[in-house]
């Protein structure tokens, strides 16, 4: 375990953006993270025309991802994916172990604009998703087993599904918040610049592990006590307050909890960056009968493979199928 940090309080020289924080509130025996995505969520938002709502689910399934992520030890891909019968059908969030993080949502648009008219959908996941499953994975590659638990959509946001993944799947009681939305930045003129941020808190209570001192233990009474201010207190946190560019998470996380004494772990970095190539790109068109890739020709003449994830388009012409079908051979 990494060694413990005090908080200090002031703001200067803290990373505000893109980076998931550890934190233990040490006399509780309570566990969390803490997310603010700032540029690098803005990119990937900016990459699709989602409606605003479509983007604000999005940008919130990206911190849930990085929040839950953070809390397992794995070397591979971690991958938050729902499906859903609602006007949104798909929504896939992923981070590496390197940090590197991508999403992307399908939804029709004839359905998103009659659920609008049907009244408010912001963050709504009966309006938005309607039924279905989240689903996590964790892919290690073939050298270890994939991991997958899945839940059917309970609740009213994302936050509310994981939190009911928790409580039914794992039994951990778990406690959620999370933001997303597109905001004045802070530029020293007038005309600010807007952009997406997103962030969010997830706290635990985890079994010790032998890190706390058995006499600075809780009593039972203590434990709920102090679990449900905890709870109150992460609920008390405003969005605003959540995606604030100006205010570092350690700040964040101070104003809190300080009272209990709050405590943080080495900050991870999170990176957009899509895992898309044209080698892989190859790979797939490489498996596939000539006739079907000539089927799947644009008007131009050319195949055209254009990634889901980060809108990249890969083009390949006559000579270049046929230098695929070569290889094979």
């Amino acid at each position: 375990m990494p060694e413990l940090k005090s908080i200090r309080l002031e703001g200067a020289g803290f990373a505000a953006d893109n980076l998931v924080l550890p934190f233990q509130i040490e006399a509780l025996g309570l566990r969390g993270r803490a997310v603010r995505l700032g540029a690098e969520v803005d990119a990937i938002l900016n990459r699709h025309d989602y409606p605003a709502p479509v983007a604000r689910m999005l940008g919130e399934a990206l911190a849930l991802t990085a929040l839950l992520a953070a809390a397992l030890k794995y070397d591979g891909i971690f991958t938050l994916q729902i499906q859903s019968d609602g006007p949104i059908s798909l929504l896939v969030a992923d981070v590496t172990s390197d940090g590197h993080m991508r999403g992307y949502a399908q939804f029709d648009q004839g359905r998103f604009e009659a659920a609008v008219k049907q009244g408010a959908v912001e963050r709504s996941v009966p309006r938005l998703l309607g039924a279905g499953h989240l689903a996590f994975t964790v892919d290690q590659g073939s050298v270890m087993e994939r991991y997958q638990g899945i839940v059917e959509l309970t609740g009213a946001t994302l936050a509310d599904c994981v939190h009911t993944y928790f409580r039914d799947s794992e039994q951990i009681e778990t406690c959620l918040k999370t933001a997303c939305d597109r905001i004045d930045l802070p530029s020293g003129g007038p005309d600010a610049p807007q952009g997406w941020r997103a962030g969010g808190l997830m706290l635990q209570r985890i079994p010790d592990e032998g890190g706390i001192a058995q006499t600075d233990m809780p009593t039972e009474e203590e434990a709920e006590d102090g679990w449900r201010r905890a709870v109150i207190l992460t609920g008390s946190a405003a969005d605003a307050e959540v995606l604030d560019p100006t205010l570092p998470a350690e700040n964040l996380l101070y104003r809190l909890y300080h009272e209990d004494g709050v405590r943080v772990f080495e900050r991870r970095e999170l990176i957009d960056r899509c895992r898309c190539s044209r080698e892989r790109v190859d790979s797939v068109l490489r498996g596939q009968p000539r006739a079907e890739l000539d089927d799947m020709k644009e008007p131009d003449g050319r195949v055209v493979v254009t990634c889901q994830f980060c809108n990249r388009s890969y083009g390949y012409d006559d000579s270049d199928l046929d230098a695929l079908q070569s290889a094979e051979d």
